[in-house]
């Protein structure tokens, strides 16, 4: 989807009119004015060479736009680099884009992008790189606007898109917590917009399961959108006097930047397991993407990082937290460790859990406070430990202690498909979004301490994604329940009947007796709800707050939580 942006405005700027508009910002000015001093140092200008070198800071514009197909005539296009490069589409955007822009920012250099793109596949690039070149400096000069080449611009996008934003309208931006991890993020976003708001301020939420102020959420299409959506919606959030915006901070995000430019002032850290291999090229490096978020380099805002400490990957974070200087908080679910929030004892039913909260924040004084929760499951109480810390690390600054924090938690919602049960005469049936091995494992090991039969698991893999992972799902589902039913997630352009093989990898002649394999996701969620005894507990997990299942391209209308509900209705269970 598109993030809620504010109407742009027909009325034009300049790059110099934003610097100077940006001196007198009282929040923002020093780090836009920093961003456009680096742009106007770190440029170099190419195409319409009769224009000075400096004369781009004088061009009249309308907004920046990182989308050629959504330029409107003088908008300045900011052509970005691909994950994966494609020279010729980069230069088709180049092109389609320079008849209308005021000018075009470019992260690639694009003498080499049109030398590259204008060589045939099977030329001796030796023999035909100078001519090359000399056709593409032709062809560049020749463009109907400027073009800046600026191969650091991600460092300062955000600021620059914000900057522009805020010459129509200056608005007060809300505080930003950010959540970063393979697991949790969700949840522990809409906790901390939740407590900050039951305790006072006015909260919004940015990710997964929808963007928007609570209660006014609309579906993302991105766990972190791009650099322009981001700060849209930051700025739409402030129009609204929004005080506070809890958002997911994805790997993909932060290692793009997307957030750069967002007054992130306290960052949290869930945990880290396999997932976007397809992407990050290993966990090493998977890790590094996540630890961008407690680097003050990257976000000068910072004042607290909150870390989940029985996580491996832990220290990473903490190392560079401490790196920069911040406040840092900790938090664990074992009793026997030293960190800043500790549940000391846990004890769950299916209406929630009560748990015993340990805290000690240095201060000469170990404090404990008793909490009722309404979230299923024990992962839910590490989530709850992160967003009490940060709307305690907020509250430094609003007057909100642990003791108004925990006063609220029993009106706590959880997230949509976080684990949500559906009604049922009989059983337990839920929906979770548990779409990796290790978040498929922490909700069966939850959901085990409350199952009085057996404990059944309906899932699968999505296509076209890390294929190392699949047969990992199978083996964690099978681990944790007594039955599982392999099935479809969103295939995309895969054959399910493949991606169930992929499955099945490894598996013994026992687990196969407790597995049964249905591609169809409905009929699936059909069998287990009829199956199931009345003493059973049902998860359907992996698609959670999902209303699509895609199949070669297309989003078909799918709900797990409809679903269920028809199917349970079906059986007369409801």
């Amino acid at each position: 989807m598109t993030l809620s942006p504010s109407s742009p405005s027909s009325i034009t700027v300049t790059l110099q009119q934003l610097i100077e508009a940006s001196s007198s910002n009282s929040r923002h000015g020093v780090g836009i004015e920093q961003a456009l001093q680096k742009l106007s140092t770190q440029m170099t200008l190419i195409g319409a060479d009769s224009k000075p070198m400096n004369s781009f800071l004088d061009i009249p514009f309308l907004q920046f736009r990182l989308d050629s197909r959504q330029l409107e005539p003088n908008d300045v296009f900011v052509l970005l680099k691909s994950h994966i490069p494609n020279y010729q589409k980069s230069r088709a955007y180049l092109y389609q884009a320079a008849n209308n822009a005021a000018f075009i920012l470019s992260e690639i250099d694009p003498l080499a992008l049109i030398a590259a793109a204008n060589v045939p596949p099977h030329a001796n690039l030796e023999l035909t790189t100078d001519n090359a070149k000399s056709i593409a400096q032709q062809q560049l000069t020749a463009l109907p606007c400027p073009v800046l080449y600026v191969p650091n611009i991600r460092n300062f996008l955000g600021d620059l898109i914000q900057a522009r934003l805020q010459y129509q309208q200056p608005v007060t931006l809300p505080a930003v917590v950010a959540v970063t991890g393979t697991n949790g993020k969700t949840t522990i976003s809409q906790l901390v917009a939740q407590l900050t708001q039951l305790t006072g301020m006015s909260s919004g939420v940015m990710g997964t399961a929808g963007n928007g102020r609570l209660g006014a959420l609309v579906q993302a299409s991105h766990t972190t959108g791009d650099a322009l959506a981001v700060q849209q919606f930051l700025y739409q959030m402030g129009v609204e006097n929004t005080e506070l915006l809890a958002l997911e901070a994805s790997s993909h995000g932060l290692d793009q930047q997307r957030l750069q430019g967002m007054p992130v002032s306290v960052a949290i850290f869930t945990n880290l397991s396999r997932d976007h291999l397809d992407y990050h090229a290993d966990m090493a490096e998977y890790a590094a993407a996540k630890a961008k978020l407690f680097d003050k380099a990257h976000f000068p805002d910072l004042t607290h990082a909150i870390i989940n400490i029985d996580d491996d990957y832990a220290q990473i974070m903490l190392d560079t937290a401490h790196a920069s200087n911040l406040i840092v908080w900790t938090y664990s679910l074992d009793a026997s460790k030293t960190a800043t929030f500790v549940a000391a004892d846990i004890k769950p039913s299916l209406q929630g859990v009560e748990v015993s909260l340990r805290t000690d924040f240095n201060d000469g004084k170990v404090n404990h406070l008793n909490i009722i929760s309404p979230l299923l499951g024990r992962f839910n109480v590490a989530n709850l430990l992160a967003a009490m810390a940060a709307a305690v690390a907020l509250g430094n600054k609003t007057g909100i202690n642990l003791e108004c924090v925990a006063a609220v938690i029993p009106q706590l919602q959880g997230a949509v498909g976080r684990m949500q049960r559906v009604s049922s005469n009989d059983g337990c049936f839920i929906v979770d979004y548990a779409h990796t091995p290790d978040a498929l494992s922490q909700v069966l090991a939850s959901l085990k301490t409350h199952c009085k039969g057996q404990l059944w698991a309906v899932f699968g893999c999505g296509g076209d994604r890390d294929t190392g992972k699949r047969p990992l799902m199978a083996q964690a589902g099978l681990a944790g329940a007594d039955k599982v039913v392999l099935t479809a997630d969103n295939p995309r352009t895969e054959d399910p009947n493949m991606i169930l093989q992929d499955m099945q990898a490894g598996m013994s002649a026992e687990q196969y007796q407790r597995t049964h394999i249905e591609p169809a996701r409905q009929t699936a969620i059909e069998y287990a709800v009829s199956q199931a005894a009345a003493d059973d507990i049902v998860i359907i997990a992996g698609k959670g707050h999902e209303t699509y299942q895609e199949i070669n391209n297309v989003r078909y209308d799918f709900d797990d939580s409809v679903i269920l509900q028809q199917a349970l209705a079906q059986a007369g269970r409801v």
